[in-house]
Formats: structure tokens, C-alpha cells, sequence
């Protein structure tokens, strides 16, 4: 290699990206005393002369002029072809869309876009994502499939908290990815001359953009949307995921549907009655005349134990749907209203839970 010089300066990357390294170690045999080691992180310039290279991670030699220091050069084997490295550091690459760094990215964003205000819809997303699962076809469930079913009656509406997740998405994805390396050495020993030897160690990988699926990011947003609001905090695994293809048409439970067919639907999906009416109590949130459509607590119970549709009183055709005012009117699952109407916390922990179960009915995740 002809000697030249070059100067390398560190590149930022985030700490959500997945990252993959490999180590390769150089051998620089004779440094000269005229230039000095410096433990700062600041760019540097090196030069670099009769260089013998490859790319399979074997040990390299060159001469480099300096005493102390390091001066290796953007010029050293980084600028050879590296193809073949770079194929094999995508192909360990780390999965994004798991660990804690990038479930805190996926919240710190969603915090930002989901308001008390929009939390109601964000949460309806999670229901109308989840809610076509079926136990016996194993068909349906928390796939992002809603994006292709917006134009559905029953998913009216649900356009615009979909657009309020996308821009987080959109925020989450514009992370960059690159290639990057670093350069360390320690002291070796002293050639036949009385010059210092340093081993040298280039790291080199890939930050690769963080990209969240429409199932991830629905689940997420549900759960922050409960949270802000002053519900449970629930933890959500990440790695869903995501249909390419609409659910079928019919799955969702019907509003119209009775106690005894709303336990039917459920069981269906795999919930017993008592997961039916805490997952029931997210109606809570909204316009549906459950308390304040921004608290997320026990007065969807406590209200349904007063069935104010059956008052005299004006707009109380406007609280509740027809399956709210059904399950109230069944034995078993009016044991569950009242205990929790009595006990919030019992509420918070049983959705917590249930929540927890709808998210992953029918999930299919990526493999690590």
C-alpha cells in the first residue's frame, strides 16, 4: 500500500440500533518517538506505510513513525472491499424490535403523540387489532392487521388514532444506520531496536435502523394510553409480527350481542367471563358516559350498578353500548362488576393481565 494519511472522526449512533461487532487485531512493529498516545476521544490523523492486509480477521503488520502514540489511518484495511465483512455482520446482527433500550425508544416516543385526549382511540386499536383472534381456527389476533381493515364499520374512526401511532413510528424508524468502527491499543512489548510495539484492536459493525411493527407499536400505545391516564402500567414484549393481509370479516364481537353471546365470543377467543368484563371496563375511557373520558378507574362499574338508562333523567340513552348494559343483567358476570366497583386495584391488576393475554393472542414473533 502506497503510505498516505487520513483523518477519522467518531460518528455518533444511537443506542436503540442493533449492533454487531467483530474484532481484528493488527500488530504496528516499530514506532518512531515523535508522536504521543492520547486517551481522549477526539479525532486523530495517522499515516501508515507497507501494509500487509486481508479482510478474514487475521493478524496484520505495519510500520508506523511515532513513539508513544497510535496513529492508524482511515487509510489501513477500512478501505479495502469489504463485502465479505459486512455480509456476515448483517447476518448476526441483533433483531430489533426486543430488548429494553428499544422498548423505552417505542415509549418515549408514543408519550409524545398520545394525549389524554386521544388515549381512548389508541386503546380501541389494540381491541379492534386483537379482537378477530379466533382459538380453534388460530387465525386473527394482534398481526397490525387493522391497517388494512380502517375502511370496516365496525373500525370507524380508528383512521385517526392510527395516524397518531404513525407519527411515532415514523420517529422511532429515522434512526440511520451506518457503518462504524473504533480503534484501541495497549502496549505490547519492545522490538529488537528498543521501540515500542502496540497491539492494536479495530472494531468494526453496523447500526441498523430500528423498525417496529404496527403490532408492537398498537400494543405499546395501548398500554401507555391506560397508563397517562392514570391506569396500571403494563409491561409489553416486544417482537410481534405483522399480517400482510386484512383478518377475516366477522370476528369482532358484536355490540348488539347478549350477555350469553358475548360469553360465547369470548370463550372463543380464549378469555373466560371474569377476563370479559375487566377487559369490558376499558370503556372507561371515552364518550360513553363512564365518568371522566380521561381517568382510567373503576366508574364503568361503578355506574353500570346504577343502570341510569333506566332513569327518567335526559341523555341517558347516551351512556354505555347495548353489550354494557347486557352483561350488567347476568349473574356471573355482575359478581365481577361489583367486586369491581368495590376494589380498583382488583380492576387494575385483572385488566393489567387480561390486557396482557389480548396483546398476544395470536402474535406471531420474530425469531432471535
Amino acid at each position: 500500500m502506497t503510505s498516505s494519511s487520513a483523518t477519522l472522526s467518531s460518528s455518533s449512533f444511537s443506542s436503540t440500533s442493533a449492533l454487531s461487532s467483530s474484532k481484528f487485531r493488527f500488530k504496528f512493529a516499530s514506532f518512531s518517538r515523535t508522536s504521543s498516545l492520547s486517551s481522549r476521544a477526539k479525532p486523530f490523523t495517522a499515516s501508515s506505510s507497507t501494509t500487509t492486509h486481508n479482510i478474514s480477521g487475521e493478524i496484520r503488520h505495519c510500520s508506523l513513525s511515532r513513539r508513544r502514540g497510535l496513529a492508524c489511518t482511515a487509510t489501513l484495511p477500512f478501505l479495502l472491499p469489504l463485502h465479505e465483512f459486512v455480509d456476515s455482520v448483517a447476518a448476526k446482527a441483533v433483531e430489533s424490535g426486543s430488548g429494553q433500550s428499544e422498548y423505552m425508544r417505542i415509549k418515549e416516543e408514543i408519550i409524545k403523540v398520545v394525549t389524554k385526549g386521544k388515549a381512548a382511540g389508541v386503546l380501541r386499536l389494540v381491541f379492534h387489532d386483537a379482537g378477530t383472534y379466533e382459538m380453534d381456527e388460530n387465525s386473527g389476533g394482534m398481526n397490525g392487521s387493522i391497517v388494512y381493515e380502517l375502511e370496516r364499520p365496525e373500525n370507524a374512526g380508528l383512521k385517526k388514532s392510527l395516524k397518531v401511532l404513525e407519527k411515532a413510528k415514523k420517529e422511532i424508524e429515522a434512526i440511520q444506520s451506518g457503518f462504524f468502527f473504533f480503534l484501541s491499543a495497549i502496549l505490547d512489548e519492545k522490538d529488537f531496536d528498543g521501540n515500542e510495539r502496540y497491539i492494536v484492536t479495530l472494531r468494526c459493525g453496523f447500526s441498523f435502523p430500528l423498525l417496529v411493527s404496527w403490532a408492537d407499536m398498537i400494543a405499546v400505545g395501548g398500554a401507555e394510553a391506560v397508563s397517562i391516564c392514570g391506569g396500571p402500567k403494563i409491561p409489553v414484549t416486544l417482537g410481534r409480527l405483522d399480517s400482510g393481509e386484512p383478518d377475516p370479516e366477522g370476528k369482532m364481537p358484536e355490540e348488539s350481542l347478549d350477555a350469553s353471546g358475548l360469553k360465547q365470543c369470548f370463550r372463543r377467543k380464549g378469555f373466560s367471563t371474569q377476563e370479559l368484563v375487566a377487559l369490558s371496563g376499558a370503556h372507561t375511557l371515552g364518550s360513553k358516559g363512564f365518568g371522566s373520558p380521561v381517568a382510567f378507574d373503576n366508574s364503568y362499574f361503578k355506574i353500570l350498578l346504577e343502570k341510569p338508562w333506566n332513569s327518567s333523567a335526559g341523555m341517558t340513552s347516551m351512556i354505555g353500548l347495548p353489550s354494557d348494559r347486557a352483561i350488567v343483567e347476568d349473574d356471573e358476570c355482575l359478581r365481577w362488576i361489583t367486586k369491581y366497583a368495590d376494589d380498583q386495584n382488583m380492576f387494575f391488576e385483572d385488566f393489567k393481565n387480561a390486557y396482557m393475554k389480548l396483546i398476544n393472542c395470536g402474535a406471531k414473533w420474530k425469531s432471535m
